[in-house]
C-alpha cells in the first residue's frame, strides 16, 4: 500500500479525508523544493558559526549580510561533506584563507528539505575561493594603504639599529620548529646573546591578538631588538602576520623589529613593516649573529691596528731615548774632559807662577842677606835660626798649594761623574718612562693596563701595570722583556 493511499485510509477511518499526514506535507514541501531548485544554485551569506567534526564533516550556518547582528535573521543550514571539505580547505589553505565566523562567502550547492528536524538544509559543493581571495587581497591593501597615510608603513625601517644588538626579545611559540632555528642561529655565532621570551600562539583565531600582545609586553624591556619569527606552513597557517592588530604592534614598536615568518616566497604585512624581513628563522638567527659578529671582528682590527701603533711608538721612542743617552753621556764626557784639561792647565800654570815667586823671594832673601851680612854676623843665633825656619816654611808652600788645587780638582771631578747618565744607570739606578716617554716620579695617575718602560744599563723592561699602592709600598706590575 503507498503512503498516500496508507493516509486516505487513516484519514477515512478518522472521518477527515481533507486532512494530510505530517509525512504527505513533508513528502509535498521536498517535491516542492526539489521542483524550485532542480539543479545547484549559489548562495551568499555570513558565516554566523562553523563547526568541524572529528569526522571531517563542516557545518555552517549562514546569514544575510545586512541581517548578521539580528538574532532573529534566517538562518541557512549548510553542511560539507568530509570529501568535499577537504578538497576546499585544501584550496582556501593554498590561498592562505581561514574561513571563520565573520567572512562573507559565496558557496555552491544542492538545496533540500531534511524530513527528520523538518527543515531547509544546504549541501556545499564548492566555496568561490576567487572571491574570498579578493576580498583577503583587498582587506590586505586597505590595511597597507592605511598604515601609509599614517606614516607607520616604513617607520620601523626608520629606526637605528643598534651597533651590538645582544639583548633580544623574542616573540615565538616555545619548543616549534621556528623558535628552535632561530636559536640555533644565534648559539652558532658563540656570542652571549640575551634572550627574553614573549610566548604567544603563531597561527588560528587568537594568535593576532596575542603576537601583538607580546610585542606590546616586550617593550617594557631593556632590548636592542624584537624579533618575531614562525616557522613554514600554509598561507592559511601565517594569515596572523597578515592581521591588523599584528602589522600596528609590529609599525608602533619602540626597538626595531625583525621578522622571520614562513619560508622562501612568503611575504606577510608583518614582513612589510618590520625594520627588516628574514625569509626564514634560522636566516634571521644568523644575520643578527652576523651584525653582532661584524661589530666585534671591527672592535678586534681596531684593537689590533691601535697595538701595532702603540708597538711603534714604543720602539721609536726606545731608539730615540737610547740616541738622547749616548749625546747626554758623550755630551758629559766632553764636559769632564775639557775640564780635567782646564785643571791641568791651571795647575801647570799655578806651579810656574809659584816657583817664580819662590825664586824671586830667595833672589831677594840672599841679596838682603848678602847686604847685611855684617848685620847677620852681629846677629844671634836665635835670630839665625828664626830666618831659616821662615825660608823652609816659605820653600814648602808651592807643594802645599799645589796639593790643594789637585784636591779640588779631584772633587771636581767626582762631582761631574755624578751626574753622568750613564754612570748612575752603572750603579744600579733605573728610569722609568709612561707610554709618551715622560719620566715617572710618582704613582699618581697610573691605572691599571698602563705600559711602562724601565730602561737599565744593559737594556729596557717593558712593563704593564696591574695596581698601584702608596705610603712608601712598592707598585704591583706585570714585565716582560
Amino acid at each position: 500500500m503507498s503512503l498516500d493511499a496508507r493516509a486516505r485510509r487513516l484519514a477515512a477511518e478518522h472521518g477527515d479525508s481533507d486532512a494530510l499526514t505530517v509525512s504527505q506535507l513533508y513528502e509535498r514541501v521536498d517535491r516542492a523544493i526539489r521542483g524550485a531548485f532542480p539543479e545547484e544554485v549559489w548562495v551568499t551569506g555570513e558565516v554566523r558559526s562553523m563547526k568541524v567534526l572529528t569526522k571531517g564533516h563542516c557545518f555552517l550556518d549562514l546569514v544575510d549580510p545586512a541581517q548578521a547582528d539580528d538574532p532573529g535573521a534566517p538562518t541557512l543550514s549548510a553542511k560539507c561533506w568530509a570529501g568535499t571539505w577537504r578538497t576546499v580547505r585544501t584550496s582556501l589553505d593554498r590561498l592562505g584563507i581561514a574561513l571563520e565566523a565573520g567572512m562573507v562567502v559565496r558557496v555552491r550547492g544542492d538545496v533540500g528539505f531534511y524530513k527528520a528536524r523538518g527543515s531547509v538544509d544546504f549541501t556545499v559543493r564548492e566555496i568561490d575561493t576567487e572571491a574570498l581571495m579578493g576580498k583577503v587581497a583587498a582587506e590586505r591593501a586597505r590595511l597597507v594603504q592605511a598604515l601609509v597615510e599614517e606614516n607607520l608603513y616604513d617607520r620601523q625601517r626608520r629606526l637605528p639599529m643598534p651597533a651590538v644588538p645582544l639583548r633580544v626579545g623574542l616573540v615565538a611559540s616555545p619548543g616549534t620548529e621556528g623558535y628552535n632555528d632561530f636559536l640555533g642561529g644565534l648559539r652558532g655565532s658563540g656570542l652571549a646573546f640575551d634572550v627574553t621570551v614573549a610566548p604567544t600562539a603563531v597561527q588560528g583565531k587568537d594568535a593576532p591578538t596575542m603576537v601583538a600582545a607580546a610585542i606590546a609586553e616586550l617593550q617594557h624591556q631593556p632590548l636592542d631588538i624584537v624579533v618575531v619569527v614562525r616557522g613554514g606552513g600554509s598561507k592559511a597557517d601565517l594569515a596572523a602576520f597578515d592581521q591588523e592588530a599584528v602589522a600596528r604592534a609590529i609599525a608602533n614598536s619602540g626597538v626595531p623589529v625583525w621578522t622571520g615568518i614562513g619560508h622562501t616566497g612568503d611575504q606577510s604585512v608583518a614582513d612589510e613593516v618590520a625594520n627588516r624581513a628574514c625569509i626564514t628563522p634560522t636566516e634571521c638567527g644568523q644575520e643578527l649573529a652576523r651584525v653582532a659578529l661584524d661589530y666585534w671582528r671591527g672592535v678586534e682590527e681596531t684593537s689590533a691596528f691601535l697595538a701595532r701603533v702603540a708597538r711603534d711608538r714604543i720602539l721609536q721612542a726606545d731608539k730615540s731615548l737610547a740616541a738622547h743617552q749616548r749625546a747626554v753621556s758623550t755630551g758629559a764626557r766632553n764636559q769632564l774632559d775639557r775640564h780635567r784639561d782646564g785643571l791641568g792647565h791651571r795647575a801647570r800654570n799655578l806651579r810656574t807662577v809659584v816657583r817664580g815667586q819662590v825664586d824671586a823671594h830667595a833672589a831677594r832673601l840672599a841679596v838682603a842677606a848678602a847686604s847685611c851680612a855684617g848685620c847677620a854676623r852681629r846677629a844671634s843665633r836665635a835670630g839665625e835660626s828664626d830666618l831659616l825656619v821662615r825660608s823652609r816654611r816659605l820653600a814648602g808652600l808651592p807643594t802645599r798649594r799645589l796639593e790643594v788645587e789637585e784636591l779640588r780638582a779631584g772633587q771636581r771631578r767626582r762631582l761631574l761623574s755624578a751626574y753622568d747618565y750613564q754612570r748612575q744607570l752603572e750603579r744600579g739606578y733605573s728610569v722609568t718612562r709612561d707610554a709618551t716617554g715622560a719620566v715617572l716620579r710618582s704613582v699618581d695617575g697610573l691605572a691599571p693596563g698602563a705600559v711602562l718602560a724601565t730602561q737599565l744599563a744593559d737594556g729596557t723592561v717593558d712593563s704593564t701595570v696591574t695596581g698601584t699602592e702608596t705610603n712608601h709600598s712598592h707598585d704591583t706590575t706585570e714585565g716582560t722583556n
